[in-house]
């Protein structure tokens, strides 16, 4: 029989694959929370290693709900985002929760004001993007979501770049640096974008929101809730103008969502590799670096492949024989 261990690794693993494919919410019934319960009941964690039972929920591509240890068991909607894996030897008490039980997962710590309207008085484009990031490091909104210490994450990247990569918001990593993609999944878009015969520094690379999404818990992270969204896009939207590049890059449902207003009902797979527009910029979806880092199989590899082969012949980047054939041996053809 597997082990709690087992079977929660096996549950996690699931749901940051449905997260990536941009499944927000799990519709889960009573039964299910009381089986999940007394299934992980037994399992032992130490005072230190058992999470803190805060209301609030958050996760980089990935969150988890903490239940109230009531007697009462309501079923809801869970999001379908789970915490990162606790490190080699950690094992935590993981149980599901109902969302009338949590209110609203991850809630901000305060109201989110309707979204601004961005005037850049400056006249050379180096000189208002100088002027933006400025306004959006000292965004009082955004400085009230984060934990001190932490910063507030602006897009970077030449003005005149050809591609500009959008995510959702920042995590861990990011906020601590300031810089947007510098954790794993950062790390895994430096070598998609090298695939494509560019470096970092020859892209655009920025999200829809320069917060981290608060959580109330130092770990874990969430996705950006639409009011948060709504607030982060007109500076993202500022940024694109600036940048005026020849192809968007849309990573995930989320930014997907956030940047062209798509109703993401279906999963990632009926919405990657399909062109869109935001004005007059063509915009491209296909899958947040997170779900390969969780996903990892030639066939999902080769699919986000194929996405920027389409970005590459659009901006009409030099696509050399082999670049076309990445991974296809691999799957046979």
């Amino acid at each position: 029989m597997n082990s709690p261990r087992s079977l929660l690794h096996g549950m996690v693993q699931e749901l940051h694959l449905l997260r990536s494919e941009g499944v927000e919410r799990l519709s889960v019934s009573a039964e299910t929370l009381t089986a999940l319960r007394e299934r992980f009941a037994g399992s032992s964690t130490s005072a230190d290693e058992t999470p803190s039972p805060s209301a609030s929920t958050r996760a980089s591509g990935s969150s988890r709900g903490t239940a109230k240890q009531s007697s009462g068991v309501r079923g809801g909607d869970v999001p379908a985002s789970p915490e990162p894996l606790a490190a080699p030897g950690r094992e935590r008490r993981v149980v599901a929760t109902s969302r009338a039980e949590t209110g609203e997962a991850g809630a901000a710590r305060a109201t989110i004001p309707p979204p601004p309207t961005v005037s850049l008085r400056s006249e050379s484009r180096a000189e208002q993007w100088e002027e933006l990031r400025t306004e959006v490091r000292s965004c009082p909104v955004g400085s009230g979501q984060i934990l001190p210490g932490k910063q507030l994450v602006f897009g970077n990247g030449p003005l005149d770049a050809p591609v500009f990569f959008c995510g959702e918001a920042p995590g861990a990593e990011e906020e601590m640096q300031g810089e947007p993609f510098v954790g794993p999944a950062g790390q895994l878009l430096n070598g998609m974008i090298r695939a494509m015969g560019l470096r970092r520094e020859e892209v655009y690379i920025g999200n829809i929101l320069h917060w981290r999404p608060p959580t109330g818990k130092a770990y874990g992270n969430r996705p950006p809730t639409d009011e948060e969204m709504a607030y982060g896009l007109p500076y993202l939207r500022a940024q694109v103008d600036l940048v005026r590049p020849r192809a968007v890059v849309a990573l995930g449902g989320t930014a997907a969502r956030g940047l062209l207003g798509l109703e993401t009902k279906g999963r990632m797979g009926e919405l990657r590799g399909s062109w869109h527009s935001l004005g007059e910029i063509p915009v491209m979806i296909t899958y947040h670096p997170s779900y390969l880092l969780h996903h990892d199989s030639v066939r999902s590899k080769r699919k986000v492949w194929e996405d920027l082969l389409s970005v590459m012949e659009t901006v009409s980047l030099p696509i050399s024989e082999k670049q076309r054939n990445y991974f296809l041996s691999a799957l046979g053809s």
